[in-house]
C-alpha cells in the first residue's frame, strides 16, 4: 500500500482494508481534479469546473436505501417502514466483505472531513471513495478541518463509496444500487451508483438521528441573516422548490443551504459547501450560484455541454432534470464564516404546488405551521427522483421525510416548541404553478417570490391587511411591494374559477388523507388548522 497525502492516525485496517494500491489520504482539491481527469472521471468545462456524469442513477435512490437493524437499544427510536426499510446485520456483513474483496489492489482516495458548524454538535466524518470526484464532491460539501487536526481525528461516521461494486438480488436488494446506513458500526455503504447526493445525504439523514435525541432540531433548509442586525431566517422545503435560491441573496449572509440545526444558542450549517440545482439557471436571477459554478473547484454533475467545444448548456435536461452544482460555500460571496447564526425570526414553507391552487405567499399561525410542516406538501419535480418524469403531488413530512430515521412527530414538537418558545414568523411560501395547474399555469416569477421574502423580512408586511381564503384557511396579503395585487389570491389567476374551485377541493381530501396517519397523535388544535373539503 502506497500512501500519498497526510493520512490520519486511524487506520484503514480498522475497516478491515489491508491491500489497497494507492491511497490519497486528505488529498488538495486540485490532487482531486487532476487525478478525476486524468482517470477520465470527468473534464474541464471552459471556465475550469469539472464536468461529470453519473449514467444511470441522475438522483437519488429512494427505494434502494436500507438501515441496519442490529437489534441495539438505540434504534428502537427508529421509525421502522417504508422509508427505513430493514435489512439484517447479516446481509450487511456479506455486502461489506464484498466491498473488502473489490477494493483489493485498488486506488482509493480518503477524505478526513467534519459535519456541523457548532463544534458543540460536530460530527467528524470520513469518506473513503473508489472515484476521485467523489472524495472531491465530499470535500466541496462537508466541512474541511486544518490538516493538522485530521491526523488525529477519529471518526464518528465512515462513508465508504465505491459505486463499480454492484449490488444483486440475493443480497435482499432491490437493484445494483444500495446505501446502507449502518448506526452500530457507523458506517453507510454506498454501491452501484454515482450520484453525488448520496453521500451528503446518507450522512443527513446520520445527524437527523443523533441530533433530535439531543434535543437539537435538525432540518432540511437553507438558512441566512441580515448583514446589519443578524436577523436570520430559514427556508425549508424538498429539492426544486427554491431553498438554495432564495437563500442566496446579495443582501444577505448565507449561512447553508440545505442542511442546518437549531439548538438553544441558534442555527448552524451542517455542511460547507452547496448542492444546487441548475437546469435553466441564469445570470440575472441567480448571480450568486451562476457565478460559483462558473469556476475552477465547482463540479457539474450531470450538466449538457458541447462536445466540441464544451461550453455547458444549462438549459438541457438531455442528461436530466435534475442537473446540479456543487462547490464549497466560500465560492459564494457573502457568508457567514463560521457558519452559525441567531434564533430565526422569520421561517419559509416552501412549496412548488403543481396543481396552481395554493396562494404564492400566506401566512401561517403556530397551529396551521405544525399542521403544513407535518404535511410537507410540495410536487415532486422531474429528475430529483429515479423515474419522476413530471411534477407529482407529494406529501414528505417535515419538508424532508426520506432523511428521518425517527418519527416526523420527534421533529414537529421540537419545532413547535422552538416557534412558541421565540415567537418566530412563520410563511408558506408557493414557489409553483399560477393561473392554472400543471400544463396550463405558469410557473411563478422568481422576482414576485424574492419581493415575497424581501417584504416579510424588512417587516412591511406587519402593516399589510390580510384576508383569509376559503379552502384552506390561508391569510393572502392583500399587498406586497414589487408583486401585482391580482396574482395574490390564485383563485383570481384562473380564467375557470369553477375548475379552480375543484382542484382546490380535491387537493383538500389530499391533505385530509394524508394527514390521517398524525391525527391519533396529534393535539385537536393542530388537526383542527388543516383545510376542510
Amino acid at each position: 500500500m502506497e500512501i500519498i497525502g497526510v493520512p490520519g492516525k486511524y487506520g484503514l485496517e480498522n475497516y478491515g482494508i489491508i491491500n489497497p494500491n494507492k491511497v490519497y489520504w486528505n488529498p488538495a482539491q486540485t490532487v482531486l481534479i487532476d487525478e478525476a481527469v486524468s482517470r477520465g472521471e470527468g473534464v474541464f468545462s471552459p471556465d475550469g469546473a469539472l464536468m461529470v456524469a453519473t449514467g444511470k442513477y441522475t438522483g437519488r435512490s429512494p427505494n434502494d436505501r436500507f438501515v441496519v437493524d442490529n437489534g441495539t437499544e438505540e434504534e428502537k427510536n427508529i421509525d421502522w417502514g417504508k422509508v427505513n426499510v430493514k435489512i439484517s446485520p447479516e446481509k450487511f456483513d456479506v455486502l461489506y466483505n464484498r466491498m473488502l474483496g473489490y477494493v483489493q489492489n485498488r486506488d482509493l482516495f480518503v477524505s478526513d472531513l467534519a459535519v456541523g458548524a457548532d463544534p458543540a454538535y460536530r460530527l467528524p466524518v470520513r469518506v473513503i471513495s473508489e472515484l476521485a470526484w467523489s472524495n472531491l464532491f465530499a470535500t466541496n460539501m462537508f466541512l474541511r478541518p486544518p490538516f493538522a487536526e485530521r491526523v488525529d481525528q477519529v471518526p464518528g461516521f465512515t462513508v465508504i463509496c465505491v459505486p463499480g461494486l454492484l449490488g444483486r438480488k440475493e443480497d435482499g436488494l432491490n437493484s445494483e444500487a444500495f446505501i446502507l446506513v449502518n448506526f452500530a458500526k457507523k458506517i453507510v455503504l454506498i454501491g452501484g451508483s454515482r450520484y453525488g447526493g448520496e453521500i451528503k445525504k446518507s450522512i443527513f439523514s446520520v445527524m437527523n438521528f443523533m441530533l433530535p435525541l439531543k434535543g437539537v432540531m435538525t432540518m432540511h433548509c437553507s438558512a441566512n441573516v441580515d448583514k446589519v442586525n443578524g436577523d436570520t431566517a430559514l427556508f425549508f422545503g424538498l429539492s426544486g422548490t427554491g431553498k438554495t435560491t432564495l437563500s442566496s441573496d446579495p443582501d444577505r449572509l448565507l449561512i447553508g443551504d440545505d442542511e442546518h440545526g437549531w439548538s438553544d444558542h441558534g442555527t448552524f450549517n451542517f455542511e460547507g459547501g452547496c448542492y444546487a440545482k441548475v437546469i435553466r439557471l441564469s445570470h440575472e436571477h441567480e448571480p450568486l450560484i451562476w457565478d460559483a459554478i462558473h469556476r475552477y473547484g465547482a463540479i457539474l454533475e450531470n450538466v449538457d455541454y458541447d462536445p466540441v467545444t464544451r461550453e455547458i448548456d444549462l438549459d438541457s435536461a438531455r442528461l436530466t432534470e435534475n442537473t446540479r452544482g456543487s462547490y464549497p460555500i466560500h465560492f459564494i460571496d457573502g457568508i457567514v464564516e463560521n457558519g452559525q447564526g441567531a434564533i430565526p425570526n422569520n421561517i419559509f414553507f416552501l412549496t412548488a404546488d403543481a396543481s396552481g391552487v395554493l396562494p404564492p405567499l400566506s401566512k401561517l399561525d403556530k397551529n396551521q405551521a405544525m399542521y403544513y410542516f407535518m404535511s410537507g406538501y410540495t410536487s415532486k419535480l422531474a429528475g430529483t427522483e429515479r423515474g419522476v418524469t413530471e411534477p407529482q403531488p407529494n406529501f414528505s413530512a417535515c419538508f424532508g421525510s426520506p432523511f428521518l430515521p425517527l418519527h416526523p412527530s420527534v421533529y414537529a414538537a421540537l419545532l413547535g416548541k422552538k416557534i412558541a418558545e421565540h415567537e418566530s414568523n412563520v410563511w408558506l411560501l408557493n414557489t409553483g404553478w399560477s393561473g392554472g395547474p400543471y400544463g396550463i399555469g405558469s410557473r411563478f416569477k422568481l422576482p414576485y417570490t424574492r419581493a415575497f421574502v424581501t417584504a416579510a423580512l424588512n417587516g412591511t408586511l406587519k402593516d399589510v391587511e390580510f384576508v383569509k381564503e376559503p379552502f384552506f384557511g390561508l391569510a393572502i396579503p392583500k399587498s406586497c411591494p414589487g408583486v401585482p395585487s391580482e396574482v395574490l389570491n390564485p383563485r383570481d389567476t384562473w380564467a375557470d374559477k369553477a375548475a379552480y374551485d375543484e382542484a382546490a377541493k380535491k387537493l383538500v381530501a389530499s391533505f385530509e388523507q394524508n394527514f390521517k396517519k398524525y391525527a391519533a397523535q396529534t393535539a385537536a388544535e393542530i388537526v383542527n388548522a388543516g383545510p376542510k373539503a
